[in-house]
């Protein structure tokens, strides 16, 4: 939640929120549901709140809350806290502010005054509900600024949805407010559109009973050149792009990159059918060898004959994928090459909104311009790209510096492009290769982000069937200078450019149902050394949120305010909104702010990244999308 209330004297109240709520009990016959909940319990100390509610209804349209408040929510008619009978300290609530933020408050978690809060809901019509409530916040610091006013703890609002996803409200607060709302509701766990916008697949080419027991086919030059050229064409229109083929007497080997379906296994179903019709009936075996970033990553072997015979069953899924063998990527040898597809020189133009949130006296900023990308691919994994921008306008330079004691490796960022024009955001050479079975190798040289320059490497340990995943990075870059072209930065208290070894080792864990966690140990671009923990839920379809935090050996008072490091991730796959296939997703880091300590390179393209979606792990969770 971002607060934020203006008027004389008030330069000092935005503040971001962190809020925490949990339900103990869910709701039975007689039993109400119970939930505790924290607020801004990482925050300065603003709005820091804590409460226990519990719900109940009465009636199909009528359901009543209440509960107890401390804090903020225990500063109208409150009084002495009933904990106190446990311990005396409950009954006393350290004042003030919490310094720079961005810990817990321990201190103060249900301490002090305590007091009654409640409501009750009435759902008209199903599209409409009425809500009556009486707050336990007093307003104490805003009404004493004279920047609300607060005549009543009583306010009234209505909810209308005129459409599931979409919640317009009204309503009058503390006797002195009106207000209008416009909600849009999202759910990752639900598709926006469900069925999708596909193209219908092609269906299973059934062969005849004596063409499953042919042997063999006429593989002379012209006719492999016929049944290559004929599939290319046929994937290529599906989205698929052929890196080479392989052709056997009694099966093909395919080398292909899916530029289209978010869930591998649904690209292996497409192109399983469309082979099925392409290629001679002799061919039983099928070996599909998926790509990303120009490196196979995993074989997946699927009979023909299964195809024919599970289309149509009620359990096509699991029974397709428990006859799937899924391995190591074979070796390079043995393949006839493909027809290109696409250009090695592509380039787009996009407009860009780049917004910058939480500063502590503009909460929300933005920039915006045209974006330009630039990509040659020298090798299938070898490429050259880069991004362009010309700013129009913003004002994301007008953010606030805070001081440290660390060099500014990341809060001096707003200083970056703030000249407007044509600005550099990358420029770099990206190289990845499988080093063997089971190993990935990275190195990147170049402007690899906005504020860093200089050259990266990586190798990663990953087994097809594991969970488990090991990394190490390693990168050597010097800071770039604040108009983003071709120099670097002068320090003159450094005698010069500013420069650093980074790099970190690096765990990885599916924990299946979504949950993917990461661990990093290393140094960071300000010299402190120490760790990040993360952890991400994905959706089954696509959507991805996760939160991280980083502990250094930096002080919490050198670090300034937010005392650590953290941030919430969130990724929106496309494919959801509009319905159509498409691999591509929006990305955002809300964190509430940028430090210098834990501050790490920003490079796109990680090898777990990149490998993990054709290894088996993810494939049995998406395997559901194999026959869409």
């Amino acid at each position: 939640r971002l607060d934020e209330y203006t008027g004389p004297g008030t330069g000092d109240t935005f503040d971001r929120s962190f809020d925490l709520h949990y339900q103990l009990l869910t709701e039975g016959e007689y039993r109400p549901s119970i939930a505790v909940g924290l607020r801004d319990f990482m925050g300065t100390g603003l709005y820091t709140s804590e409460y226990v509610v519990a719900s109940k209804s009465l009636s199909p349209t009528v359901r009543v809350t209440g509960g107890l408040g401390w804090g903020r929510m225990g500063s109208y008619n409150g009084f002495t806290n009933p904990l106190g009978g446990l311990d005396d300290g409950f009954e006393t609530r350290p004042g003030g502010t919490l310094g720079v933020g961005g810990v817990p408050s321990y201190d103060r978690f249900f301490r002090g005054d305590a007091a009654f809060f409640g409501g009750v809901e009435w759902i008209a019509r199903d599209d409409l509900t009425f809500v009556a409530e009486y707050s336990s916040d007093a307003y104490t610091r805003e009404v004493g600024l004279g920047t609300l006013e607060h005549n009543s703890p009583l306010n009234f609002g209505l909810r209308y949805r005129p459409d599931p996803g979409l919640e317009l409200g009204a309503y009058y607060l503390r006797g002195s407010e009106i207000g209008f709302s416009v909600t849009r509701i999202l759910n990752p766990r639900v598709r926006q559109q469900p069925s999708g916008y596909d193209r219908a697949p092609a269906p299973v080419a059934v062969r005849a009973g004596d063409a499953r027991l042919a042997r063999s086919w006429d593989q002379t030059t012209g006719n492999e050149t016929i049944i290559i050229d004929g599939l290319t064409a046929l994937l290529t229109r599906e989205g698929i792009e052929v890196t080479g083929i392989e052709l056997g007497q009694r099966s093909i080997r395919l080398r292909y990159s899916n530029t289209t379906y978010r869930a591998e296994a649904q690209a292996i179903g497409r192109i399983a059918r469309i082979m099925s019709d392409a290629l001679p009936p002799a061919i039983e075996t099928f070996v599909f060898e998926p790509m990303r970033a120009g490196i196979p990553v995993s074989s997946v072997t699927i009979q023909r004959s299964d195809l024919e015979d599970l289309e149509n069953t009620s359990d096509a899924a699991w029974a397709s994928f428990t006859r799937a063998q899924i391995g190591e990527a074979g070796s390079d040898a043995g393949f006839l090459p493909a027809p290109p597809v696409r250009p090695a020189f592509e380039w787009g133009l996009t407009p860009y909104v780049d917004f910058a949130l939480f500063d502590g006296d503009s909460p929300v900023r933005a920039d915006y311009g045209i974006e330009g990308e630039l990509r040659y691919e020298i090798q299938p994994n070898i490429v050259l790209s880069s991004r362009i921008r010309y700013g129009l306008g913003g004002d994301s330079s007008a953010g606030t510096i805070s001081p440290s004691t660390l060099h500014p490796v990341r809060r001096n960022g707003a200083f970056y492009g703030a000249d407007g024009g044509l600005i550099l955001e990358t420029l770099a050479l990206n190289w990845y290769q499988r080093l063997g079975d089971e190993y990935y190798g990275r190195v990147s040289a170049g402007y690899l982000e906005r504020m860093f320059a200089g050259v990266s490497g990586e190798v990663l340990w990953k087994p097809v069937d594991s969970r488990l995943a090991l990394g190490a990075q390693v990168s050597y870059v010097a800071q770039r200078d604040y108009d983003m072209g071709f120099g670097l930065q002068d320090f003159p208290g450094l005698g010069g450019t500013y420069s650093v070894m980074t790099g970190h080792v690096s765990g990885y864990y599916d924990f299946e149902n979504g949950f993917h966690g990461r661990v990093d140990a290393g140094r960071y671009l300000a010299g402190d050394w120490g760790a990040t923990f993360a952890l991400d839920r994905e959706f089954a379809n696509g959507w991805s949120v996760g939160a991280y935090a980083t502990f250094t050996d930096v002080s919490y008072d050198d670090f300034g305010e937010g005392s650590f490091d953290k941030g919430i991730l969130i990724s929106i796959p496309l494919d959801g909104a509009s319905g159509l296939p498409t691999r591509d997703a929006i990305s955002a880091n809300l964190s509430s702010l940028q430090r210098d300590g834990g501050a790490r390179l920003r490079l796109d393209g990680r090898l777990y990244d990149v490998v993990r979606d054709g290894h088996e792990p993810m494939l049995s969770e998406s395997w559901g999308r194999f026959w869409r």
